[in-house]
């Protein structure tokens, strides 16, 4: 991995301290003067201008979301599995700790120096589909890594999560630096809890990019019906 020169690393840091004194000190009295978080978003921590760049993974169910990760790092990750069916039921921040472990939504969500606290509102019921994979992997010193649950098709799915899919997914991608989409080249079909994601994501088309999985398994005849039907 490329190392970022002292002087821009500098510079990075400089701008980010001064965003956040003048949030701190003229934006957040006005934010919490006219109740901001009651009708937009919570207000922002001193840890939302410390956290880290944020890759937001999106797709539906096998399409290799994990599998990309893990390639990404070099290594596996803390509670990662790979499989045909559903693997990934919750959401996962991979990012980096001392020595591997799993840290658990609701102490994540407490946290003064992650910037998950907003997660709060989404209830019980998610936080304990949220959890944080920590691991001394190089690569997330400068980065981390939101591993998403692989979105099945039909009402049933939705009901039975216990939350709000798509706006735990909108609250991710406001937050994100990059967002990729991950397709499956043997199955393009998209759910309707896919679409409602998609849907939710207008507005940040800058920072989105389409991954087209296991493309090098399709000879080019089936690769360029793909590209027509995207």
């Amino acid at each position: 991995m490329t190392t970022v020169p002292d002087d821009i690393a500098h510079g990075s840091k400089a701008v980010t301290e001064g965003l956040k004194k003048m949030y701190i000190s003229k934006i957040k009295p006005l934010e919490k003067k006219f109740a901001f978080e009651e009708f937009h978003s919570p207000l922002l921590s001193e840890a939302d201008f410390d956290a880290k760049p944020t890759i937001l993974m999106i797709g539906q169910y096998s399409v290799g979301k994990t599998s990309f990760i893990e390639y990404l790092l070099g290594e596996k990750f803390p509670g990662s599995r790979v499989g045909p069916e559903p693997t990934t039921d919750r959401f996962c921040a991979v990012m980096y700790g001392d020595e591997e472990r799993i840290v658990p939504g609701n102490a994540l969500a407490v946290s003064p120096d992650l910037p998950y606290g907003g997660l709060s509102m989404f209830g019980t019921s998610f936080l304990n589909k949220f959890e944080a994979s920590q691991l001394p992997c190089k690569q997330l010193e400068h980065m981390t890594v939101i591993d998403t649950p692989g979105i099945l098709s039909g009402e049933k799915q939705r009901i039975s999560r216990g939350y709000d899919f798509v706006q735990v997914a909108k609250w991710f991608a406001e937050r994100a630096d990059m967002v990729l989409l991950l397709f499956d080249a043997h199955k393009l079909d998209i759910s309707d809890e896919f679409q409602r994601v998609i849907e939710v994501l207008k507005g940040h088309d800058d920072k989105i990019r389409c991954v087209l999985n296991k493309s090098d398994q399709i000879d080019q005849q089936k690769l360029m019906r793909v590209y027509v039907c995207t």
